[in-house]
């Protein structure tokens, strides 16, 4: 355990770390290894939680967003949004596995890779689209003039590319410095910072963690806090504030993903200010799992926030299932038919042949 320590130098996405409990009490350690072991089993129910209810919500939202209704600037938002949310959830069940089996990973190095940045490619793109609907939402309302000019579809796919390709390139980093390493018949899928250069490897790790917090979460943050800020005050006035149901369902989206996000990044800066100390501390070791549950809980409240607070997606969605009812009733119907049918015409060929005869 001691040697895994020294090479490893944990990000909290991926749960790279194996538990070390030194005690001098054998009692205390078996009270922390229960508290710990009932986090962990918290955290796994919070990942099939966001797991079944994100993978069809998300889909839904895709479905109807991409190939149902209009193309509009505010739909092709959320419907990157949800495909960003619904990628992330494909990977789930590795994450899923890799908790249950007491951080084995026994899937190799390349989904390791690809596990781990779709994690960061998630977070990232969806902090970015959400920023984006955040700054849209104030143009379209304060400045309508500019909006009219440059508030296109063309414009929006463009910053939508634009926001996938620095997404990706914020969440490169895990592509390159996640490895897998067997440890007593166990392997895990860590974040090897090249322990050869510790020194080296230590600001990496600082940086890496500081890009998260500021460019994933504190601009965003001071981004979407000023827009819809500067709405309330300006927007109140004209009382269309409390009437514009988008502007409820995004500042609901919005504020989901702050609240599901934040404990995720506070822990990683508190991670980051212990390290130092040599220890891992029993807290975090409970927290970090909780708070990334928390976090991917996240990629499955976007719908159900469209179907509480949208009324435009409620109508839409009410009348999409009652057009797929339909369509189902008519093709029962039409094959019950067709049956009957083909039922009658072998009942009468027979008939048929004797008169002849």
């Amino acid at each position: 355990m001691e040697d895994l320590e020294e090479i490893l130098f944990e990000d909290s996405e991926n749960y790279s770390y194996f538990p070390d409990y030194r005690n001098d009490s054998p009692e205390q350690d078996l009270e922390e290894s229960v508290h710990l072991g009932a986090a962990h089993w918290v955290s796994l129910m919070l990942y099939c939680v966001a797991f079944v209810l994100g993978i069809p919500g998300n889909g839904v939202v895709i479905w109807f967003t991409g190939f149902k209704w209009k193309k509009t600037v505010s739909t092709l938002w959320f419907l990157n949004l949800a495909i960003a949310d619904f990628l992330f959830l494909l990977f789930l069940p590795f994450y899923i596995s890799y908790v249950a089996m007491d951080f084995h990973w026994p899937f190799g190095i390349w989904l390791c890779k690809a596990n781990s940045f779709m994690a960061q490619l998630n977070m990232f793109a969806s902090v970015f689209f959400l920023t984006a609907i955040s700054l849209d939402r104030y143009i379209h309302l304060v400045h309508p003039d500019l909006a009219h000019r440059h508030r296109t579809l063309k414009n929006s796919l463009l910053v939508s590319l634009l926001i996938w390709l620095l997404a990706s390139f914020l969440g490169g980093p895990a592509l390159y410095f996640r490895d897998v390493l067997e440890v007593n018949d166990h392997f895990i899928c860590y974040n090897n910072y090249h322990k050869e250069d510790r020194a080296l490897a230590l600001l990496q790790y600082h940086i890496l963690t500081w890009v998260k917090v500021t460019v994933g979460y504190l601009f965003p943050l001071l981004t979407m806090s000023t827009c819809y800020l500067c709405l309330i005050f300006k927007v109140r006035k004209r009382h269309t504030l409390i009437s514009n149901k988008h502007f409820c369902t995004t500042l609901a989206v919005v504020m989901a993903f702050f609240f599901c996000w934040t404990p995720f990044h506070l822990f990683s800066i508190w991670e980051l200010a212990i390290y130092h100390t040599g220890s891992f501390h029993p807290v975090l070791q409970a927290a970090i799992p909780l708070s990334s549950g928390l976090a991917f809980l996240n990629s499955c409240l976007n719908p159900l926030l469209y179907v509480l607070i949208s009324k435009k997606f409620q109508v839409h969605f009410r009348a999409s299932i009652a057009e797929i009812l339909k369509y189902t009733l008519w093709e029962v119907s039409c094959s019950g038919t067709e049956s009957e049918q083909l039922k009658n015409s072998e009942t009468k060929t027979p008939h048929l042949l004797e008169t002849a005869q």
